[in-house]
Parts: structure tokens; C-alpha cells; sequence
């Protein structure tokens, strides 16, 4: 019988909202039992130096970057944060971790480069928790040649599983940028499809001040313009087959200038679900879509999705399963193959040569 791992996994993304945690027990492979899960969101100024340091970033020569003051002190910020959840969840589960995924917070993404940058310091976290740290998880995918991400398929593909899935089935993720991946037996294929929440996140704070729109309330009151979506089709190749990823500074709202808030933010909205809809509908005989991340609970995005697909929308927490820490779950499951030399990313998930194992070893 294989050696089962308590794993905890951290994941912050690219909306920068705060972090999720969730610990696993697992063989890297076949068995998973969850265990807890958590939340724990960034104050204010956290979530403000995050923005503002990734966009100083922007058109600029970043290969000294993550030497640099700024860099080395919201690295330490962000992982006393990620130290403190910690602890919170290791409390309530009373028992030993033997790994931490740690993902830290990307702020620089460019896979044309090889260029992946995180903030977060694992050798300061692993000192704090006492326990041996996976970090780096994209850096190896890069050098052979793939985009970096999506790093989560293959736990998608455990979960396939665990859901006994005969037909081939799609699990899709709105988080600042959404991707999907889609299952078929044995098969397995990925990419990022392109914004879900970072446009319309960015839209809701510069005109509200708050962080996001929830459950698509304003949305909803909003008028579709559709001369900004063909636009905006005409200038991305959406969707051909072939593995690609973003970065949140890949789009931007500067079109929308001028637009009330309910019409920008039912555009930006819409954009996320017909992008979803049209990738789902390059796939055919698919039983079941199955949801993770935030945006599938603006409800505007997910009646996007529904009208203008005929496959099933199938619930994740209706099957215990909680849609809100996919990919923490999922860094907790690749700690353990990362750790095991198993392999975490595929040709078919972000185009890599070959398959690698990913994330370096930070050992207490």
C-alpha cells in the first residue's frame, strides 16, 4: 500500500483577494480524503501593495526583480500571512503535516520568456511552520517548453475519477483568469481560456471602490455592449485548440471608458461566460461541467454559460465536494507528487515537452 501524506496546500490567485488552504491526506496518486479547509483574506493595503507592485512591473526588465527590496519585503509580508492561516487550520486538525504546497502570489507571468515570478519567501515559511516546503511549481514546466499552467488538471483528473465520470466530462475554474480542463477516459487536455474575474474586478473597483461584484448584482442591471466583445474576439484568436496561458496584465478596460457601471460590468460579465460557453462548445458529448472558483457565483456569468450551451452544469458542493478550494486541494495533491518525482503537468495541459514533475524542495 502506498505511504499516505497529511499535505497542506496554499493557494492565493490572481484576483488577490486572500488565501485558501485546505489539507489533504493522500498517496499522490489515487487516494484523497479531504480534510479542512479555510480562507483567509488579505486586509486592505495587502491586497493594494500587491496591484501596485505587480503593475510597477509593467514594461519592465524584471530578471533582478525578485532580488530587489520591494520584492524581498512583500515576499516576507505575504508569507507571515500564509504562516498565520497556517496555523489556524493546523489547529483544527490537530495532527502532523508532513509537506506544504506553497504557491505564493504570481505577479509576473510570461511563458513566451520562460518567466514565472511569485511573491513569497518558502525558506522563511518553512522555518515558521516547521515543516519541509514545495515551492516554484511552474519554473520546470517552462524550461521544457509549456506555458507554466494550468497546474491543476491532473487533480482534475483524480476527481473525474472519484465522480466516476464514463462520459468525458469539464472541470472549469473563473478565478482572475479561467481555464478548463477536459476529460475523456484517460485522456486529458487544458489551457487557460482567457479573463474570468480580473477585467470585471478591476471595473468594479475603479467605479465602487469594492473588490468585486457580488453574486453579479450590478451585472444584472447592466446593458450587454456588443461592439466591445467583437472587438475584442477580433483581437484575440478565441478559441483554437492549442495550450496557451495569461496573465492578468494581458487584458485591460481601457475600452470601456466612458460606459455606465451596470453596462461595464454586464460586458466584461459576458465576455467571461461567452468565452467559457464557446470553448465548451468546441467539445462534444460532454455529460457533465463542473465549476470551480469564485466567479461561478456571479450569477450573470453562469446564465451567460447556460444559454448558450446544451451540456449539464453539474454542482460540486452537492457532491461534498467545495467548488471554492479546487486548487488548494490541488496544491496539497502536487506537493506530494512533486515530492514523489511524480510527474504534474502533460504535452496536453500546458504544452510541455515532456512530462515534469514541478516545485522545488524547501526543507525545514
Amino acid at each position: 500500500m502506498s505511504q499516505i501524506y497529511s499535505s497542506l496546500g496554499m493557494m492565493s490567485g490572481t484576483s488577490f483577494d486572500g488565501v485558501d488552504i485546505s489539507i489533504i491526506e493522500t498517496d499522490g496518486k489515487d487516494r484523497v480524503i479531504l480534510k479542512k479547509d479555510l480562507y483567509y483574506p488579505y486586509d486592505k493595503q495587502t491586497k493594494l501593495n500587491i496591484k501596485n507592485f505587480k503593475n510597477s512591473l509593467l514594461n519592465k526588465n524584471v530578471t533582478n526583480i525578485s532580488k530587489s527590496k520591494s520584492f524581498l519585503e512583500l515576499s516576507r509580508i505575504i508569507t507571515l500571512i500564509h504562516a498565520r492561516s497556517a496555523k489556524k487550520i493546523i489547529e483544527k486538525y490537530k495532527k502532523k503535516i508532513d509537506i506544504i504546497g506553497f504557491h505564493g502570489v504570481t505577479v509576473l507571468h510570461k511563458p513566451e520568456m520562460k518567466q514565472t515570478l511569485q511573491l513569497g519567501n518558502p525558506e522563511l515559511l518553512a522555518s515558521l511552520l516547521k515543516t519541509n516546503v514545495i515551492f516554484n511549481f511552474r519554473q520546470k514546466d517552462l524550461d521544457f517548453g509549456g506555458q507554466g499552467a494550468p497546474l491543476i488538471p491532473i487533480y482534475h483528473k483524480y476527481l473525474a475519477n472519484k465522480l466516476n465520470n464514463k462520459k468525458p466530462c469539464m472541470f472549469i475554474n473563473i478565478g482572475g483568469i479561467s481555464n478548463f480542463t477536459f476529460i475523456s477516459k484517460n485522456k486529458i487536455y487544458a489551457s487557460d481560456i482567457g479573463p474570468g474575474n480580473c477585467l470585471l474586478d478591476q471595473w468594479i473597483f475603479l467605479n465602487t471602490g469594492k473588490h468585486f461584484d457580488e453574486n453579479g448584482k450590478i451585472s444584472e442591471k447592466g446593458k450587454v455592449d456588443s461592439n466591445f466583445i467583437n472587438n475584442f474576439m477580433d483581437r484575440h484568436d478565441y478559441y483554437v485548440k492549442k495550450n496557451i496561458s495569461y496573465d492578468t496584465s494581458d487584458f485591460n478596460i481601457s475600452e470601456l471608458r466612458g460606459m455606465s457601471l451596470e453596462n461595464g460590468a454586464a460586458t466584461l460579465s459576458y465576455l467571461t461566460g461567452i468565452l467559457i460557453a464557446n470553448v465548451i462548445n468546441q467539445y462534444k458529448n460532454i455529460n457533465n461541467i463542473y465549476f470551480g472558483g469564485g466567479g461561478r457565483k456571479n450569477l450573470f456569468i453562469m446564465k451567460t454559460i447556460q444559454n448558450n450551451i446544451i451540456a449539464n452544469i453539474a454542482i460540486l458542493d452537492e457532491k461534498k465536494i467545495n467548488g471554492d478550494f479546487l486548487e488548494s486541494q490541488a496544491l496539497a495533491y502536487i506537493a506530494v507528487r512533486s515530492l514523489l518525482k511524480l510527474p504534474i503537468t502533460f504535452k496536453q495541459t500546458t504544452g510541455v515537452k515532456k512530462n515534469v514533475s514541478g516545485g522545488e524542495i524547501c526543507k525545514y
